[in-house]
């Protein structure tokens, strides 16, 4: 699939080398409270100008010597198998209680997490999943590889979340769970896709791996349908490199997201045990080591989500008053973003006709890494290649995938989207609020220069 950058090519660009939060921010001390109005007229890097954003933004993974002591104490003792070590226990045990979760499962993935769900749903052939097209590739990954069908529903293009007021439309008899994605941080509107779940009798399932102490109504997301998938990956705001998490307040549904976890084997208490829970399963475990940072990467974890917050709601005010910046709307019943993302739309109207790909080259030379975000999943053709895949004919007839296929290439809400979105990322948000100034500096900057970009 194509995209204008990959969120891990993304997260290496805007990284600094080293262990911790290191600010460079030499060429700004002091400016934060300086007037912006004189230099408006100045123009963009792109034509010559001087970079908006001429220092680094932080560095990512923070650490120190609290994730230093933990790996070598694993490592040392010999246990890094969670089977025979302590330590994705303790995550478990804390990960659940900082989201209020009655359970929670270590995955050695997002992914894992996401397959292990629906798994413990029993997700397989001839099954629906409704999904939006919006979303990493991971989330319908998981759908296909039980042989399920993927049911896109357009997006809400203010929100950048899947429309919950076109879900029941795509329902049918065969629609076994509804799989809505928290992107960026932002919560789905919760409310509105519980409600149509509840009355059809479908399980939610979700996929809130952007989403870390994200609240909707107060409570965290995740923990409202009958399971929530996390991911723990490099560029995540809770991060060891690879893993994800379950959580789950159905306590039946936890002991089999934990034997499908675990080869399809219940927990045992000590020694080895060769039984079978009679559920299907892989090996889908987190190791010792993983959980030793996750533990020692929570321990910043409130603090750095405040930062975000703060820099996030600073920023939208500010570009609020940009023509043409749309940043992307909080649903009224979001009482917390994670901001994994900070997305916001662009109109090239208001840019003289500046396409978006120029804005972004301009935005970059300001200092400002971004992105254009996600592609056109429903249109690409890893996804319509599946009408072709011979099991799938074998299961769901070439006229039903052909329909299938007419149907996702008619969401004109996440295409229009697709073609307006800007990314920035997490780490951004970390940075001291003089830089979300200079965010607004470099925009107005390309907006009033915008007819000479347009030509260069």
């Amino acid at each position: 699939m194509k995209s204008d950058i990959s969120r891990r090519r993304f997260l290496e660009t805007t990284s600094l080398a080293g262990a911790g939060l290191t600010l460079a921010l030499p060429e700004l001390a002091g400016q934060s409270g300086r007037s912006l109005a004189g230099e408006i007229a100045e123009k963009p890097a792109k034509l010559g100008g001087k970079p908006a954003c001429s220092g680094g933004w932080p560095g990512w993974p923070v650490y120190d010597q609290t994730e230093e002591k933990a790996l070598l104490g694993t490592l040392h003792s010999g246990q890094w198998y969670r089977g025979s070590g302590k330590a994705v226990e303790h995550f478990e045990a804390a990960y659940q209680k900082l989201t209020g979760a009655k359970h929670c499962i270590a995955t050695a993935s997002g992914t894992a997490a996401l397959s292990t769900a629906l798994g413990a749903l029993d997700v397989g052939p001839g099954d629906e999943v409704i999904l939006t097209p919006y979303t990493f590739v991971a989330t319908y990954n998981v759908i296909v590889l039980n042989y399920a069908l993927p049911v896109f529903v357009d997006v809400d293009l203010e929100s950048f979340q899947l429309d919950p007021n076109k879900i029941a439309s795509a329902i049918t008899k065969q629609t076994k769970a509804i799989l809505p994605v928290h992107i960026g941080g932002y919560p789905v509107d919760l409310d509105k896709v519980l409600e149509v779940a509840e009355k059809h009798k479908i399980a939610v399932v979700e996929d809130a791996c952007q989403a870390h102490l994200a609240e909707w109504r107060g409570r965290k997301v995740g923990t409202w349908g009958l399971a929530g998938c996390f991911s723990f990956q490099a560029s995540k705001n809770l991060n060891s490199g690879e893993g994800g998490a379950v959580l789950t307040n159905d306590d039946q549904f936890a002991e089999v997201c934990y034997n499908f976890q675990n080869q399809g084997r219940a927990r045992h208490v000590s020694g080895y045990n060769f039984s079978y829970s009679g559920t299907r399963g892989s090996n889908l475990r987190l190791c010792e080591f993983q959980g030793d940072l996750l533990v020692a990467q929570m321990s910043r974890v409130i603090e750095q989500s405040d930062r975000r917050n703060q820099n996030a709601l600073y920023l939208t005010k500010a570009l609020s008053e940009i023509a043409g910046i749309m940043p992307a709307k909080l649903y009224e019943g979001a009482t917390r973003s994670a901001y994994h993302l900070y997305l916001f739309r662009y109109d090239k109207a208001h840019f003289n006709g500046l396409s978006r790909g120029k804005f972004l080259e301009a935005l970059s030379a300001e200092g400002v890494p971004c992105s254009g975000g996600y592609g056109t999943m429903n249109k690409d053709e890893y996804v319509s290649g599946l009408a072709k895949n011979g099991h799938y004919l074998k299961l769901y007839g070439e006229k039903r995938l052909k329909e299938w296929l007419d149907r996702n290439h008619n969401l004109p809400q996440n295409e229009k989207l697709c073609e307006q979105a800007v990314w920035m990322f997490q780490t951004m948000l970390l940075a001291d609020r003089s830089y979300m100034d200079r965010i607004v500096e470099a925009i107005r900057k390309i907006q009033a220069h915008s007819a000479e970009l347009a030509k260069a």
